[in-house]
């Protein structure tokens, strides 16, 4: 090659290189730049006031239990385990003001509401149960009775729950008044010896009277998930008395025969007049470890550029969601002031009740009928454990709670926020007519769960909320069943599920609060139907076509408004405002129930008055 040729090659590569970079920044300018901050997803402020939502702090808990601690008239223990005969502090937890002073405060018309706890004190010493107002908090300085104003009677020492140091009574009493008796017979049937036992797992209602406090008492064998292995040996346990020498054994079930006494089985099992249960080694069947380790991790959720909801204190903003939350130890989780772009919808919606109603032949679970919030399902919440009840990238609470404890207990992690991709889009529409076209949208959604795990089942709680401005409620059991012995008659009750087990027939039934103000408090109760009517053709007048045609009804009364379930319910249900949009509709929030129910304990039953929102 000459040099001229060598010349011209260098100039050109040169020049094309100029015009490369010439380009390539002309280019680089017209494209759209991100910027060096995102801005944040979250558009409103966090807001102070929800505060007046927020559950008791370990001081304010520490603060009210010394103020009861220091009424001479209440003479409460300070034990940290106490007996039925002494004066227990049993709760402390908020009492949650007015919704009217609430509302007033909120909306900027009003003083803040004064901050109380609610307490409750079981008075052994003097045979009843009292429910105080406390306050004001921080700092108390009066006690107020409030159980005639709440519950319209008085309240008997009969209807207050097992306590810790009850258990622990009950416990010593069935060692040194059943199994030191029946040696011999726990050793045969159930391979009990000193370094191995029975657990308890007992029948609730303790009766079968208002005012009784006797309960059957089923044992299980102490392996995981121990609700999976009944033994075929209960015993009926009277504890009405606070002293616990006072109490007696009225009743035990062994392989399915009944006996008055622990002389009365003794002598028949060892007279061999019983058909005796042989104890065999069974595999752990029930433990959750996974059978075989995973071949690979699953796949994992992250924000790629940060989160777009943000918690302070109890407040939560999403998109444009905002909301208070808070943990009841008696009821659960709750929300509160639920605004979606700056309008309030929801005022509260929290959890209220898990019932369950169980079918047996064995009395541990002839009578049961389990009220949750009877023993408390918030106090039940405890840590969440990352990457399995929650994402990693969740964001975490601590909550606190008092509790059948001799002090606030810190329960960390125990409530979760997430936002979470679920798994379909919100709307979608593709078109081919006429012109090819798409438009969808992401359907992530703000969760807010915990879990409570109440004896054998684990209850998930999760308000879901929507970018359409959806808000869900839902829960989801999973733990292990419930089961009794197999004996005969036991499959007229349920299924065999292993051997001599019966998984018991059950229903599941759980209670919502909601209450929605949509556009102001000012709110009715419309249902929306369709029904077929035959209307003559306009362009034939003479042919008739059935079509379906609206039905609107606007329910006046409360009992109206008590659909039963067992009935025909109209498709929609709306709580409507008195306010019109543009068409002149009335603005409304629809309500779905979208759970199967099922059927409810008859009302001729004396326990079913507790339990009639079921119906």
């Amino acid at each position: 090659m000459n040099s001229f040729a060598k010349w011209a090659l260098m100039l050109f590569v040169v020049v094309s290189v100029i015009l490369n970079v010439i380009l390539i920044g002309i280019y680089s300018v017209r494209l759209p730049k991100c910027p060096a901050h995102r801005t944040p997803a979250t558009h409103s402020k966090h807001d102070e006031r929800s505060l007046v939502f927020a559950d008791l702090s370990p001081e304010e808990y520490a603060q009210v239990q010394q103020y009861m601690f220091k009424q001479k008239g209440l003479d409460i223990s300070i034990n940290q385990i106490t007996k039925p005969s002494d004066n227990f502090l049993f709760l402390i937890d908020l009492s949650l003001p007015r919704k009217v002073d609430c509302l007033a405060y909120l909306d900027g018309k009003g003083a803040k509401p004064e901050r109380l706890a609610t307490v409750v004190v079981f008075f052994g010493a003097k045979g009843h149960i009292k429910e105080y107002a406390v306050g004001p908090l921080p700092h108390p300085t009066y006690h107020r009775d409030v159980t005639k104003e709440r519950y319209q009677m008085d309240l008997p020492l009969s209807k207050r729950l097992v306590t810790v140091g009850e258990y622990a009574q009950i416990f010593q009493f069935i060692e040194n008044e059943v199994f030191s008796k029946l040696e011999k017979l726990l050793k045969e049937s159930f391979d009990v010896s000193p370094g191995k036992t029975l657990n308890a797992f007992e029948q609730m209602p303790r009766g079968v009277r208002s005012g009784d406090r006797k309960t059957w008492i089923s044992f299980f064998r102490d392996m995981s998930g121990m609700y999976i292995h009944p033994v075929g040996f209960e015993v009926l346990l009277n504890h009405e008395n606070t002293n616990a020498s006072q109490w007696r054994i009225e009743r035990l079930l062994y392989n399915g025969i009944y006996f008055k006494s622990v002389e009365e089985l003794k002598q028949s099992y060892d007279s061999g007049y019983v058909k005796k249960i042989t104890y065999q080694h069974i595999p752990d069947y029930g433990s959750l470890k996974p059978r075989k380790k995973p071949s690979q991790i699953g796949p994992q959720q992250y924000y790629v550029e940060g989160r777009r909801y943000s918690v302070k204190n109890n407040h939560v903003i999403y998109l444009d969601w905002t909301f208070a939350f808070g943990l009841s130890a008696l009821t659960g989780m709750r929300v509160f002031d639920v605004r979606f772009n700056g309008e309030r919808i929801v005022y509260e919606l929290s959890v209220q009740e898990a019932m369950s109603v169980y079918g047996s032949v064995t009395p541990g679970m002839i009578l049961t009928k389990f009220l949750d919030s009877s023993i408390g399902i918030g106090r039940f919440a405890h840590e969440l454990v990352r990457g399995v009840d929650c994402p990693y990238e969740a964001s975490y609470v601590d909550t606190y709670r008092y509790i059948d404890v001799p002090a606030p207990v810190r329960f960390r992690n125990s409530i979760c926020i997430f936002e979470h991709n679920m798994g379909q889009p919100l709307r979608r529409h593709f078109s081919d007519f006429f012109q090819n076209s798409y438009g969808g949208m992401v359907n992530s959604a703000l969760v807010l769960r915990t879990i409570t795990a109440i004896g054998n089942y684990d209850y998930m709680w999760d308000f879901i909320f929507y970018q359409s401005g959806t808000l869900e409620a839902k829960v989801h059991a999973t733990g292990y069943i419930s089961s009794s012995y197999l004996v005969d008659g036991s499959l007229k009750y349920g299924h065999q599920v292993a051997k001599n087990v019966l998984g018991n027939i059950h229903t599941h039934f759980i209670n919502f609060k909601v209450d929605l103000d949509v556009v102001g408090v000012r709110n009715v109760f419309q249902t929306k139907d369709m029904e077929y009517v035959n209307v003559s053709l306009p362009w034939i007048p003479d042919r008739f076509a059935m079509v379906p045609q609206l039905v609107e009804r606007q329910l006046q009364t409360e009992k109206e408004a008590a659909l039963r379930h067992d009935t025909k319910t109209p498709r929609y249900l709306h709580i409507a405002s008195n306010t019109t949009n543009r068409w002149g509709h009335q603005r409304s929030y629809r309500l779905q129930v979208l759970s199967f129910t099922g059927d409810h304990l008859p009302e001729s039953q004396p326990e079913e008055r507790s339990m009639s929102w079921a119906r």
